[in-house]
Parts: structure tokens; C-alpha cells; sequence
């Protein structure tokens, strides 16, 4: 490695927007109407910066995920910029509290911003520095389809189905009834040439989880992710062996322990990592080795910018999960293109401000 690619740690630069939603997000457990987002910029010595962003769910969690990035910043300043090292030696730091939750968060998004520092320092797109070449990826269209019933649900598959070759409807109204009527409604708007994902957002018992999917069984859908909650392992298992459904699931999964913990008790057919819980690009690429020596398809869910590399570079890519939630404060959001993510060349992961709409929505 040249000098000019050994990077030091300087410091952090913190910012937390609320960036509203084009199609607020209604699910079982609520309505997601803004996009809370705690911005990084991990600066170096050498005038290197890495950026990333999280997702951080309810604006609640915005301030305290800033502060804990704030809080492990004397930790990295003027210590080599090399991701694998720097996980090691947080995961270390927190080995008694244990690394979940606003944590977890803070940990993978300074190792996603090191990564992109580190790709940005060698001229590459995150894709080529983790050893793969920029490539299509397929995704699918998640902006919306809440549970906004079957009428408005058609209307709006229709706006989504445009330049994708798949979208995902949400699940999980009152009764089956209304599931059945809303999946055939969106089917019937966007044809059978369409894939269409399905998602439970953890609203079901074990028992109407099984219920349910015998119901929706011959509707065509590509998958059912989440049909109750995504720590019971167990109950995921259950619902499995009693159906003839793909369980999809992942994006819950708190590091590639808890991943490989699912796994083992035969709980999904396929997997979707978050790049934020998962730990970040390096989590990913550990999980990406366990889905490989496990045969299972894996997706992603949010973050598409980073997620799109993660994928490219994943040798059991399945979907990427398009959402637009980040594109108001991004100087050149990711292009999709006949259903497809495409890279470019440019150096990093594609993240990078566009300043004055950060301003915009700058809360903190």
C-alpha cells in the first residue's frame, strides 16, 4: 500500500436530518411518514473523507444515535484507518453491554464510512475494493404499498411497477380476507410478468401466521417476510415446515452470530441482512460467507446505495431492496435501469451531500 492510501482517523463530523417520505409507509406496527437519518462524515489526516448515513427508524432515536457516534469519537481519532481492525477493537470496547441496538447502529456506520474512506483513498467503487466488478444488480421497488387497502394498493402498484420488474406490498390488515383481496387486487394491476414480495412486519401470531399463508398460498408471491416476530427463531421454524411459501428474513438479524443462530434452526428460505444491524460492510461480507456456505439467497434491506455493492460482491445475490428515503440530501442518488441497480465507477459508495438540502432538513 502507497502512502498516499494509509489513512489516518482525524475525526467525525455529525449531522441528523428528517427527510419526509414521497409515500409515507403504513405498516402493522405504524406509520413511517419521515426518514430520520443520522449523517457521517469520517475525516482523515490525509484529507480522505468517508461518508454514510443511518436509518434510524422513529426521530426519537436520532439524537441518541448521534450521541453515541459523538461518544466513540475520542476512540478512533488518530488511529489507522483499516475497517477489520477498528471493528475488533469497538466490538471489544462494548463485549460486556453487548453490541445491539443505538450501538450496533453506531458501530456499522463508522465502519461503513471507513470503508468508503478506504475505497475513496484507492480510486475504486466499494464493489471493486471487496474483489468484485461493477454489475446489474436486480431490485425491487419498496416505496410504499402499506396497508392503504386494495383499491389504493392497486392504484399505487401501478406507479411502482414502472421501470422495476418487482415490487413488495405490506400485509397484515384486520382479517385474511383483506390480505387475499389486496394481493389479488395489486396482482390484477400489474400483471403476471411482475415479481411481488410480500411483508408481514412481524404482525402475526405463530397460529394466524399459519392461517394466513394457507390462505395467500396460490397467489404467486415471491416470498412472506417477517409473519411474526423476528426474534422467535423458533416460531419462524414452526411456520415454515406448514407452509409451501418462502420465508423471507434478515433484517432484523443484529450481527452474522444472531444470523447464524436463525439459520441453524431452519427458521427462512431466504435472507435479507440489513447493512446497519448487520455490522456495516464488514458484518456484511461475514454474513455474505455464511449464506454462501449455507446455499441461501440473500437480499438486502435499505441503505440500496451501500447495499448495491454489498450485493454485487455477494456470491448468492438475490434482490436488492430499492427505497428512495435517502435521495432528497444525496448529490447523485443510485440509478436504476431496466429493474437493475447500476454502479459506476466512481470511487467510494456513492454516497455524498447534496449540502444545501441537508440544510433544509437539518435537525441536529
Amino acid at each position: 500500500m502507497s502512502d498516499s492510501t494509509r489513512l489516518t482517523i482525524s475525526g467525525l463530523r455529525l449531522r441528523g436530518v428528517n427527510v419526509p417520505m414521497r409515500r409515507p409507509l403504513v405498516t402493522r406496527g405504524g406509520t413511517v411518514g419521515i426518514a430520520p437519518l443520522a449523517l457521517i462524515d469520517l475525516h482523515t489526516e490525509q484529507d480522505v473523507t468517508g461518508s454514510t448515513y443511518l436509518f434510524c427508524y422513529t426521530p426519537l432515536a436520532l439524537q441518541p444515535v448521534l450521541q453515541m457516534l459523538a461518544n466513540l469519537e475520542p476512540l478512533l481519532k488518530g488511529q489507522p484507518l483499516a475497517p477489520l481492525d477498528l471493528d475488533r477493537q469497538l466490538q471489544r470496547q462494548f463485549r460486556l453491554l453487548g453490541a445491539k441496538g443505538v450501538v450496533a447502529m453506531a458501530l456499522a456506520g463508522i465502519d461503513m464510512a471507513a470503508w468508503d474512506a478506504q475505497a475513496r483513498a484507492h480510486g475504486l467503487p466499494l464493489v471493486r475494493l471487496l474483489g468484485s466488478a461493477p454489475r446489474p444488480v436486480p431490485a425491487y421497488n419498496s416505496n410504499g404499498l402499506g396497508l392503504i387497502g386494495a383499491e389504493r394498493a392497486a392504484a399505487q402498484a401501478k406507479e411502482l411497477a414502472a421501470g422495476f420488474t418487482a415490487i413488495k406490498v405490506r400485509l397484515g390488515y384486520d382479517d385474511a380476507a383483506t390480505d387475499l383481496a389486496v394481493v389479488r387486487a395489486v396482482r390484477g394491476t400489474i400483471g403476471s410478468g411482475i415479481t411481488l414480495m410480500s411483508d408481514y412486519n412481524q404482525g402475526l401470531s405463530v397460529a394466524e401466521a399459519v392461517h394466513r399463508l394457507d390462505v395467500l398460498a396460490g397467489e404467486g408471491l415471491a416470498w412472506i417476510e417477517e409473519p411474526t416476530l423476528a426474534d422467535d427463531h423458533a416460531g419462524h421454524a414452526q411456520i415454515r415446515q406448514r407452509t409451501r411459501l418462502r420465508i423471507q428474513m434478515g433484517e432484523n438479524w443484529w450481527g452474522p452470530h444472531d444470523m447464524a443462530r436463525c439459520l441453524s434452526l431452519g427458521a427462512c428460505d431466504l435472507g435479507m441482512p440489513d447493512a446497519m444491524k448487520i455490522g456495516g460492510v464488514t458484518g456484511w461480507q461475514r454474513a455474505a460467507a455464511i449464506a454462501d456456505a449455507a446455499g441461501l439467497p440473500i437480499s438486502s434491506h435499505l441503505f440500496p446505495e451501500v447495499s448495491a455493492h454489498l450485493l454485487a460482491a455477494s456470491p448468492t445475490c438475490h434482490w436488492l431492496e430499492y427505497v428512495d428515503w435517502a435521495e432528497p440530501i444525496l448529490r447523485e442518488p443510485l440509478k436504476i435501469e431496466n429493474g437493475h441497480a447500476v454502479l459506476s465507477e466512481a470511487p467510494g459508495s456513492g454516497v455524498a451531500w447534496d449540502e444545501a438540502a441537508v440544510e433544509r432538513y437539518r435537525v441536529a
